[in-house]
């Protein structure tokens, strides 16, 4: 035997006698059924992921192995790195044939900006291999299974594009699921877990743009043409045709839609169907609208494009093409970044990548980690402190949250939360008050949702009590008026105090971007800000006192976690061990630290 098998099954043998020992543990220290903790995991062992922060594990009520498995942290496989896609089709392409000119593209100060290098660790690239987002097609489909071709349909539209395109040119059927494209023997899997890629976006044409028959999907792409006539869109005028028809089969041409908000409208704005308890199709629910809010905002007035903050310039004019060597520098240059707000998800593709077909790096995923961190920190809110007064026995204080994006905060699918950490110690450093502290499971300390799945906090302009938690998102609710968070029974919002993007006027918005809830009445929550009034009493205790603020912000809250892991599917079992594997830290997007004077 040689002496890496030896190593291997060393390895293998020290792992399995580490969980019996934890099990035999386990099983010393339980305890009767009502009375028994939380238990905590400290496994250090370098197989695991760490994590910056413990990790609570969920009451249960297994003991023995089953307790044990949940306890511990599911090994890394991490992305790998590898070639470009080179799948073809009659209509699409992988990039790889795009990498062949369009790579190795130097701006102005020396920096590279190809646009396939910094596309390929993005939550585009990876919108059809996205495990969160497989486990909810999958989740859905198990609580509607009468219409599962319905919802594969409406989902793989946008996150597996050219696969659904495709198969729709050739009358095949469109699906995920089962021996659907999520199936490595399905035809046009290649093509469907290249999300949304090169071939889909500079193909789509300025049909139907920013209209409600152009959102869901709803991108017209023109199929008709075979090589070397069909058309592929960029943002330049005059283009140089003949290089690019004889390396794709693909004809470039001016396309103006190409710099506009209404060509990311079509998929960034959708609208989904709702059902009623019997499963009859009721409506339609605007899901996410991030398009509509840019349009109503100070952004959508001076035209200031997705594009501008999503795909930041490049410095200077950029050769777009290595060949044909005449080419001239073209500009303005976007950089391919497509950052949004989602570094958790990303972290998760970089850490188990090796599972789920990812052919980035874990260096390309942490460039686009530290994109997004940076757009977060200094591109998204700011905290500022309006007011602080010292009363007898008591600290008053005023925080504003002033928004800098041209859409909501948080926007889009209404998963995404952000919310105020408010903590006054005293002299000493003992913390005496505290309002929204994040668990290390995702949870907040005092919000209702996170303790009971058909409750949510309410908005508030004034809180007093440590249970009293100002989060910002959108909360469903079902034809019933029961919170919801399966999107197939999403018809309207119970709540919706997500911040305004500025020049946002909130008594004139439609119905599918309104205010809904308790903000809806407060006079301070306006297009571009809120302020936040807390009062403490600090009798008791010396000064002088250390207020700290923070506005944090996470992806995936964790009451539409437990929600989606209650159905039993590969995928959501899968996606929950990802899950409850990693660091779910929250985003900081801004801080303020005061100190008082007596």
């Amino acid at each position: 035997m040689s002496k890496e098998k030896k190593l291997t099954i060393l390895f293998v043998v020290l792992i399995f006698s580490y969980l019996l020992y934890l099990t035999a543990c386990l099983r010393e220290v339980e305890e009767p059924a009502g009375t028994q903790e939380p238990a905590t995991s400290t496994v250090t062992d370098e197989v695991w992921v760490s994590s910056s922060t413990s990790t609570s594990i969920p009451t249960t009520s297994a003991t023995g192995a089953e307790a044990t498995e949940e306890m511990i942290r599911l090994a890394l496989n991490p992305a790998p790195g590898g070639p470009f896609s080179s799948f073809q089709t009659d209509d699409f392409t992988g990039p790889s044939v795009c990498a062949t000119c369009h790579i190795g593209l130097i701006d102005q100060s020396g920096k590279d900006v190809s646009m396939p290098s910094d596309w390929r660790s993005t939550m585009m690239a990876h919108a059809g291999i996205d495990p969160v987002w497989q486990a909810k097609v999958s989740s859905e489909v198990a609580r509607n299974p009468e219409l599962q071709e319905v919802i594969e349909q409406k989902c793989v539209t946008c996150h597996m594009p050219m696969a659904t395109t495709q198969s729709l040119v050739e009358g095949m059927p469109v699906a995920g699921l089962d021996n659907g494209f999520y199936s490595p023997e399905h035809p046009y899997h290649a093509a469907g877990i290249d999300g949304v890629s090169c071939t889909l976006c500079h193909q789509v044409t300025n049909e139907n743009l920013g209209t409600m028959e152009g959102f869901s999907g709803h991108y017209v792409i023109d199929t008709s043409t075979i090589a070397p006539n069909r058309m592929i869109y960029g943002p330049y005028t005059n283009p140089v045709t003949n290089q690019m028809q004889n390396q794709s089969g693909y004809t470039p041409a001016y396309g103006e839609h190409m710099l506009s908000a209404e060509h990311c409208g079509t998929c960034h704005n959708l609208y989904t169907p709702f059902v009623d308890s019997q499963g009859t199709i009721l409506g339609e629910f605007p899901e996410q609208t991030p398009y509509t809010e840019w349009q109503y905002s100070e952004f959508g007035a001076q035209t200031e494009s997705c594009q501008s903050c999503h795909m930041p310039l490049a410095d200077g004019a950029v050769k777009i093409s290595q060949t044909p060597g005449r080419l001239a520098a073209r500009e303005p240059f976007f950089q391919h970044y497509f950052v949004g707000g989602n570094t958790f998800m990303l972290e998760i593709l970089a850490n188990w990548g090796g599972d789920l077909e990812v052919s980035a790096s874990q260096e390309e995923f942490n460039e686009t980690i530290a994109r997004i961190e940076e757009q977060l920190s200094e591109n998204t809110a700011a905290l500022t402190l309006k007011e602080l007064t010292l009363t007898d026995g008591g600290i008053e204080a005023e925080i504003q949250i002033e928004v800098f994006t041209g859409h909501k905060f948080p926007t889009s699918i209404p998963t995404r939360r952000a919310w105020l950490h408010f903590v006054v110690s005293d002299s000493s450093g003992q913390i005496i008050f505290e309002s929204g502290k994040q668990n290390p499971d995702g949870s907040i300390q005092g919000n209702a949702a996170d303790t009971d799945p058909l409750a949510y906090e309410p908005h508030y302009e004034l809180i007093t009590q440590p249970d009293q938690v100002q989060i910002y998102e959108g909360i469903m609710q079902n034809s019933d008026k029961e919170v919801t968070y399966t999107l197939l029974r999403a018809g309207s919002f119970a709540k919706d105090n997500r911040l305004l993007p500025v020049g946002a006027d909130k008594e004139n918005l439609p119905a599918d971007i309104a205010v809904y809830g308790l903000a809806a009445q407060d006079a301070n929550f306006v297009g571009g800000s809120d302020l936040v009034r807390y009062e403490v009493d600090t009798s008791g205790y010396e000064g002088p006192f250390t207020v700290t603020v923070e506005l944090l912000y996470e992806t995936l809250s964790y009451r539409f976690v437990q929600d989606l892991l209650l159905d039993e599917t590969e995928l959501t079992e899968r996606f929950g061990a990802y899950y409850n594997s990693s660091d779910k830290t929250a985003s900081l997007i801004d801080s303020l630290v005061i100190s008082t004077q007596n």
